[in-house]
């Protein structure tokens, strides 16, 4: 009668043991970001292309990304401008600060326009004129050589947005 018992007991034991062994892996299988996710995190832009005044539109994570190579016309702006080597740019998430609208580049007049509410932006990005409450958003980035890395917060980022 013992050894039957003990054998039962043992044979919960082991099943419990399995099943909790599962659902640890089930677990840890949605508490990791998906592989789209994970690849979507870092996006590289090789920045040698662009020509001065030149506007380049990408995307990373979903959304638009804005980068305009800085003719010597243009406002420096020390507070926001990208600097790599002698040239600087504006970088900035395409999205209106006031809705999320994504402005339009008005190269004739050096500033982004968005038709929605009637929000001006600067050729460094930022607010100049109607709702929005801030100027367009700066996303995370690393520099390395002529690439832009978005999704890492590098020197240069961390420099600008003063968390160094």
């Amino acid at each position: 009668m013992n050894s039957r018992r003990s054998f039962i007991g043992y044979s919960f034991g082991a099943v419990a043991g399995i099943g909790a062994l599962f659902a640890l892996g089930a677990v840890k299988k949605s508490a990791d970001p998906l592989p789209s996710v994970r690849s979507a995190g870092f996006t590289s832009i090789d920045l040698s292309p662009l020509k001065s005044g030149e506007f380049a539109q990408f995307e990373w994570r979903k959304k638009p990304i804005f980068i305009i190579k800085k003719s010597p016309d243009m406002k420096i702006n020390d507070k926001r401008d990208v600097v790599i080597g002698d040239d600087r740019y504006m970088l900035a998430i395409g999205l209106c600060t006031h809705l999320g609208c994504i402005p339009s580049w008005v190269p004739s007049q050096k500033m982004f326009k968005c038709a929605c509410h009637g929000g001006e932006f600067d050729e460094s990005g930022v607010n100049t004129f109607g709702p929005p409450p801030r100027p367009l958003d700066i996303p995370p980035f690393d520099i390395k050589g002529t690439m832009l890395v978005l999704g890492e917060s590098g020197q240069a980022y961390k420099k600008l947005m003063n968390i160094i």
